[in-house]
């Protein structure tokens, strides 16, 4: 009985050894990731956006913390943030026991400092030039008398005004009518010039950079071994097609769980210098093109491929604006690195809610600009074309799709969305394109997108 009982409380030891390791490791984790995460946003809400510490805190952190345990509410709250405006840098930490810096570079935006030392990782890339957007006078607005008589203005106000109310927490929308902004509203503290997160918008945007590699030749759908640690016939991820990665289809593990700190996801963002290291290292979970999973890793590792296709890397950090933003006008765009150098292709971009507009502009045009040919031809319609692996018939190829009906019947519509309720909704079928930028914990594009089609009479 007495060696028994021994056992029994070994074994409760190491069961409570195991329990506190477990809590201590947790704990942890959810400081060495808040500090990453406060580093980044507070470095992109001061350098990119231009906005206050003070407004980021107490409208970007503090509406975070919400979900969060009492426990993790009280530990972010305790996280330090310094920012240094000489040296362009933000350094957070908690008590100075775990610290997290990430620094900005012109035109690049900002980059965790992860493995590295500032000064190494201002030395490997050189500032992109960035001219920064002071009027949009490309954009042609409509004079108040003279709005198309096909818009009823009072039922755009109406939806404006519902989902601009409080809880909401929308920070932007524009809406753009046969290339006019005819509706365009904002936040207090937000405006017109302020670049502003698109999070996973980001995607749709690589899949231009990848439709322009394609017309270049550079890219085919058809490409295999795409990393270099999948080229081996032995390995099965050697399989896995450009063609399935842009479907969400590779068949690669990936927890994209947003709240978890032990997550895939947070793991990749901000505790990780190489993104799409991080992600192609990930084990298959199915045979490649046979199950459709959400994934921001697939993105990484074709932000990637794109580096690679390119071959200098010179070029790959002027190719987003010498191909797209720049011939767009889209002057305010930026996409951030990893500290390997690699654009973090799933999540960090940065634009104007006008810009964002231009893109999704782009695509209503079926991929020309001005009379120039952007994108390759077809490849918007590749673009919009269902994944039928997706379970809920809902996605394209890194685009969203929905369905809304009205009165002059379905119209289908190519949506790229981001975190937060970010999201860009291209009609053709009215030739609308509408943005909407935000910090909300639900959706409101469901009720939006729909009562915006409902003001059109035509």
């Amino acid at each position: 009985m007495k060696q028994s009982l021994k056992y029994i409380f070994l074994s409760l030891g190491l069961i409570s050894l195991g329990v506190a390791s477990y809590f201590g490791y947790t704990v942890w984790q959810v400081l060495n990731i808040g500090t990453a995460y406060q580093a980044k946003q507070f470095c992109s809400g001061v350098f990119v956006s231009g906005r206050t510490p003070e407004s980021i805190f107490n409208q970007d952190v503090l509406a975070e913390i919400n979900g969060l345990s009492s426990l993790e509410r009280s530990i972010v709250k305790s996280i330090q943030v310094k920012i240094d405006r000489p040296q362009q840098s933000v350094t957070a930490s908690m008590f100075g026991w775990i610290q997290h810096q990430a620094i900005f570079r012109d035109g690049l935006g900002c980059t965790l400092v992860i493995a590295t030392t500032p000064a190494e990782l201002r030395s490997l890339v050189k500032p992109v030039s960035l001219v920064r957007q002071k009027t949009d006078e490309l954009w042609l607005q409509e004079p108040t008398e003279k709005k198309p008589p096909e818009i009823n203005q009072k039922q755009i106000k109406v939806a404006l005004d519902r989902v601009f109310q409080p809880q909401q927490h929308t920070r932007a929308v524009v809406i753009v009518y046969q290339g006019h902004i005819i509706a365009e509203r904002y936040a207090p503290g937000f405006s017109a010039q302020m670049p502003l997160p698109g999070w996973s918008m980001t995607k749709s945007v690589f899949n231009a950079l990848v439709g322009i590699l394609v017309k270049q030749g550079k890219l085919s759908l058809a490409d295999k071994n795409l990393m270099p640690q999948w080229n081996n016939k032995s390995d099965r991820r050697s399989e896995i097609t450009l063609d399935a990665m842009l479907r969400m289809s590779s068949g690669l593990k990936f927890n994209e769980a947003e709240s978890n700190p032990l997550g895939n996801l947070i793991q990749m963002l901000f505790g990780q210098a190489n993104a799409a290291d991080y992600a192609a290292n990930q084990p298959l979970e199915a045979e490649p093109g046979t199950k459709w999973q959400y994934s921001s890793g697939t993105t990484n590792i074709i932000s990637r491929v794109i580096r690679n296709a390119i071959g200098n890397d010179a070029d790959y950090l002027t190719f987003p604006r010498r191909a797209l933003f720049d011939p767009l006008g889209m002057k305010s765009a930026v996409i951030e690195l990893d500290t390997s150098g690699t654009f973090v292709g799933s999540s960090f971009m940065y634009a104007t809610a006008r810009d964002w507009a231009r893109f999704g502009l782009l695509y209503l045009q079926n991929g020309i600009w001005e009379g120039q040919r952007i994108l390759s031809e077809g490849w918007v319609e590749y673009s919009r074309t269902l994944t039928k692996l997706a379970p809920k018939k809902n996605y394209g190829s890194h685009f969203w799709l929905m369905n809304v009906a009205t009165a002059s019947g379905q119209n289908q519509i190519l949506t790229a969305q981001g975190f937060q309720d970010q999201y860009i909704a291209i009609i053709p079928s009215h030739q609308l394109v509408i943005v909407h930028l935000g910090k909300n914990e639900t959706s409101t594009r469901e009720q939006f997108v729909p009562q915006i089609l409902a003001a059109f009479t035509n």
